[in-house]
């Protein structure tokens, strides 16, 4: 290893140097230059952007990646995939493992079994919902976090590094400033000093001529020593010197200043771009959402068909559970009689037909329904809906118990169950 024991020397007695000139300029004992007001809301504005981006990528990052061990360790596997240029294997969500985990349990069970069956139904949407959690963090990652990245291990060193080559250059600047005023104030001391023999005894020497007259009693006749010219020529020689050295550290210092600037002018382009990543960020968690509810209310579906289908047969089941929808519009006898004539006709149907009889009855009443989602009508048959819209709702013979007849004014179809609100 080439060890330059000079150039270690000259770097140590530079940051010496300028800790010292930092210091003072900290306790006001030395003078600083300023940079422009633009320049410096420019500084301002990229050290914002720098904090706040650093804190919501590493949030982002806790979202997508909750558990702290996993996260430490997924970013260890990421490093070293990129260090060896391989492409990372994609991982399994935790949603995905449970969804595995029912549908092995459900071969031990059986599938055949009430148990067994539901697990590999939950299991199935299980997988379903860690596959689309698995598309989220890949989007997620590709178009939200890789850009903050990029911004903070790539922009930002290169303008933290011209910022530090701009600190650097001020520096130098305030010390040619210093100097340069420490030569003009030697040599307007020089200058004015009225009288060699008073400032400097030692440069004057007595002539033959007033060796003479100073053993007659006579005044001395003193000439300077030629040294003190050499000395002014020093002086202004050092003056010129020191200004020749601050034009330079001017002109580096403000070229320097122009690099910075532009630097950090760009901050709002980069802004334009994490605005475009946030929309998409944002646009991806809104599909995941929505697939995640889709998935859910898919999943209600099928559990409750397949409990009205194991309860089809044994109709004490259905007596004991009553479905919430079909009991909800049972209306009530509005006199003995129609109690009565109610329960001839069921005792006249047959245990076989006692739910159509029902169906029946209900047909005949409506109640009124709040929608709690918006829904879009898949095909002719259906009714779209609002949000917090009003409906009018009533059952028909034969329809799916999942689903009600809905007006709303000259509108009329088929709308979901789950997406509806019953008012007494």
């Amino acid at each position: 290893m080439d060890f330059n024991v000079k150039k270690l020397a000259s770097d140590a007695g530079v940051f010496f140097t300028r800790a010292v000139q930092f210091t003072e300029e900290k306790l006001g004992q030395a003078e600083k230059t300023e940079l422009d007001s633009h320049l410096e809301n420019l500084l301002v504005r990229a050290d914002y952007t720098k904090n706040w981006t650093e804190k919501i990528f590493r949030q982002t990052e806790v979202l997508l990646q909750p558990n702290p061990i996993d996260h430490t360790g997924a970013r260890i596997e990421e490093f070293l995939y990129e260090k060896l240029d391989k492409k990372l294997p994609s991982r399994s969500t935790n949603g995905e493992l449970l969804g595995q985990y029912m549908l092995d349990a459900a071969k031990d069970f059986g599938p055949g079994t009430p148990y067994g069956h539901t697990l590999i139904t939950v299991g199935e949407y299980e997988k379903r919902l860690g596959g689309a959690e698995r598309q989220f963090l890949q989007s997620s990652s590709v178009g939200f976090l890789t850009p903050l990245r990029n911004f903070l291990e790539g922009d930002w060193r290169t303008i933290s590094k011209e910022r530090r080559l701009l600190e650097n250059r001020r520096l130098d600047l305030d010390i040619c400033k210093a100097r340069l005023k420490k030569a003009k104030q030697a040599e307007a001391k020089a200058a004015a000093a009225p009288d060699f023999q008073e400032t400097r005894p030692r440069n004057y020497v007595l002539s033959a001529s007033a060796s003479a007259l100073n053993s007659s009693g006579e005044s001395w006749d003193v000439a300077p020593d030629p040294s003190a010219s050499e000395q002014w020529k020093l002086l202004s020689e050092e003056v010129d010197k020191a200004e020749h050295e601050l034009r330079v550290a001017q002109t580096e210092f403000d070229r320097q200043a122009e690099v910075t600037r532009l630097l950090l002018e760009g901050i709002s382009s980069t802004h334009l771009n994490h605005l475009r990543c946030l929309h998409d960020f944002a646009e991806a968690q809104a599909t995941y959402y929505a697939q995640c509810h889709q998935y859910m209310q898919d999943l209600q579906k099928e559990l409750s068909r397949c409990a009205n289908t194991a309860g089809a047969p044994h109709p004490s089941t259905s007596a004991v559970c009553p479905n919430p929808v079909s009991s909800a519009f049972l209306p009530e006898p509005s006199s003995p009689g129609a109690a009565a004539s109610s329960s001839v006709s069921s005792a006249s149907q047959g245990p076989g037909t006692l739910a159509m009889g029902e169906t029946q009855v209900a047909a005949t009443g409506t109640r009124r329904a709040k929608v709690l989602y918006d829904y879009d009508a898949h095909d002719a048959s259906e009714l779209s809906l609002l949000a917090d819209e009003l409906i009018t709702v009533y059952t028909v013979p034969g329809m799916d118990p999942d689903w009600l007849m809905g007006e709303r004014g000259n509108q009329k179809g088929k709308v979901p169950v789950t997406y509806l609100e019953l008012l007494s």
